[in-house]
């Protein structure tokens, strides 16, 4: 049995890598896309520092056809599952503790972080039990909190992925309609709010009228990134009925820079809550296909609450088995949100719609009261699983919300 399979840290000869509490410990090997003053090109997280794949390339140490010369992963995604495996046991090899060759590091300090990839499409679901109870009894009360089939399929939505943007990219205060005594009224968005999700990133195609199981669709699936759907409340509840949300969520998603890959989360497989009825036969998983994965949200520095990846009632492999149940053809850099990740208890929530009961009972945020998101407020989400001495961590993803333009 490997070092990573039994849960221990895999040394590095890149020393920051080995540091306890290091986000990106040799275990880890998120991708991503950096720039330091020249072109975007992909890199690895290793410690504090960046592992230039295009000079690698370049210079013969590792091969990938020439795709991490370019501004977006797509590229490499699409040279399929066994490739990923193969560059992974590549890199771990190759920076590894012990002598090796000369490594072209950048200093994640130096570098400028990009949007991972080129989102193809972007779809939000609806999968936490918590999240949509609580919800649920804000507009409908607890006995009809639940619509009857949200335990039979994942419920989700279209949403845009023209307004995917990377941590640390401001987020603008969008303007709206909202219901009014006497119809709707036109204003800035005053009940804005956060999403602690997970995204999931597509790295295979799929042909049209081709459907996924549950396991080819986990196979299908490149990695994941922390990400915050930012949501107008006031305006999702004037427009949602009866096709949903539109506007109230096209205004941005901010996503983490790094994509942890789905081989790094292997060790922290787990199971989920049970199920209330069984689920039809293509949303059959044949292993768990969650993570025990701590996740949580602050605001201008204060962590509000903090919760487990382990709560979702449907993990993205049947997110996406549903998503092409009718034969809707899936492609590389689609991303897929998890939907808001929330536990049981208030300090367990990712939104404040949940955390303040729709407004009515408000936070306090550094000696400030909040009830949504004001102007001038920094959200950011954390992430990491808990191995035998290393953690594997997501990075920051971050944004801090301007006022309208009115």
């Amino acid at each position: 049995m490997g070092n990573e399979e039994a849960g221990g840290l895999i040394r590095s000869r890149i020393a920051s890598a080995n540091a306890p509490g290091c986000e990106f410990p040799l275990n880890n090997l998120p991708y991503g896309v950096f720039s330091v003053g020249d072109a975007p090109r992909c890199g690895v997280a290793i410690g504090d520092m960046i592992l230039d794949l295009a000079a690698c390339e370049a210079g013969g140490l590792v091969e990938a056809g020439g795709t991490f010369a370019a501004p977006e992963l797509n590229g490499f995604m699409a040279r399929r599952p066994a490739e990923w495996a193969r560059m992974r046991a590549a890199l771990t090899a190759l920076l590894a503790e012990g002598e090796g060759p000369a490594l072209p590091l950048v200093p994640m300090a130096a570098a400028r972080l990009h949007l991972p990839i080129r989102v193809s499409e972007f779809t939000d679901f609806y999968a936490s039990r918590h999240h949509a109870f609580n919800v649920g009894c804000l507009f409908r009360g607890p006995e009809n909190a639940l619509p009857p089939q949200w335990t039979h399929m994942p419920i989700g939505y279209n949403g845009r992925a023209s307004s995917v943007v990377v941590s640390g990219t401001p987020i603008r205060r969008p303007m709206g309609q909202v219901r009014g005594e006497d119809g709707p009224v036109w204003g800035p968005c005053r009940r804005l709010d956060l999403e602690l999700e997970l995204g999931a990133i597509v790295g295979s195609d799929s042909r049209m009228g081709q459907r996924l199981g549950v396991d080819q669709a986990e196979e299908m699936i490149f990695g994941y990134v922390l990400l915050n759907d930012w949501s107008a409340r006031d305006i999702q509840a004037w427009e949602y009925q009866p096709l949903g949300p539109f506007q109230s969520k096209a205004l941005g998603t901010t996503i983490s820079p790094w994509i942890v890959t789905r081989a790094a989360l292997e060790p922290f497989r787990c199971a989920g809550p049970e199920r209330t009825n069984p689920l039809l036969p293509y949303l059959r998983e044949t292993r768990p296909g969650l993570y025990d994965l701590t996740l949580g949200w602050t605001m201008n520095g204060q962590r509000m609450a903090q919760t487990n990846y382990n709560v979702m009632y449907y993990s993205s492999a049947q997110q996406l088995a549903h998503h092409a149940v009718s034969g809707c053809p899936m492609r590389v850099g689609d991303l897929l949100g998890s939907g808001t990740i929330s536990g049981p208890t208030r300090d367990q929530t990712g939104a404040l719609l949940e955390m303040t009961q729709g407004g009515r009972n408000p936070v306090e945020v550094n000696g400030e009261v909040r009830t949504f998101i004001e102007d001038g407020d920094e959200i950011g989400l954390f992430a990491h699983a808990a191995g035998d001495g290393y953690r594997i961590g997501f990075g920051p993803c971050t944004g801090t919300i301007l006022p309208a333009e009115e």
